[in-house]
């Protein structure tokens, strides 16, 4: 098996601003903090938990219309993305970094689900950072608060 990459995109509040949950890549600070001395399995584990909260919410607004030409953006902007993992994970990266350099989902193979086709992508992009935020809180409380 391959080793698990960071899934840091560069957007670190808990090292930052001291953020319990990093709004760039939704893990918590202490395993930010310690990714480093994780073993594989660990990584493994945390990588899908973000990436099972993060599907969840992004296949209920966008619909991937053509994984090909999503993964053809994802190379010419440089953005890593583990093929292992859902094309929903990859498009939430891409945006979350390089939002501002597409001229059209539409190049990216992507489109929004029928009851976000008249809300901007921006603001759907804030409403999903939102809605992650507060689960991967309510995961964090229920496994690490009562202690």
């Amino acid at each position: 098996m391959k080793p698990v990459r960071t899934p840091c995109i560069g957007i670190c509040s808990t090292t930052s601003f001291g953020d319990t949950i990093c709004r760039g890549c939704k893990r918590f600070n202490t395993e930010v903090i310690h990714w480093n001395t994780y073993t594989e399995e660990q990584k493994r584990a945390v990588q899908a938990r973000i990436n099972k909260l993060t599907t969840q919410i992004m296949e209920g607004r966008f619909r991937i219309v053509s994984q090909q030409k999503l993964e053809q953006v994802l190379q010419d902007l440089r953005v890593f993305y583990d093929p292992d993992l859902s094309p929903f994970f990859w498009l939430h990266q891409l945006l979350q970094k390089h939002l501002h350099r597409l001229h059209s989902l539409e190049e990216a193979g992507v489109a929004l689900q029928f009851d976000y086709l008249d809300r901007d992508v921006r603001d759907v992009l804030v409403e999903i950072n939102n809605d992650l935020h507060v689960l991967s809180e309510a995961h964090h409380e229920r496994y690490f608060g009562a202690r």
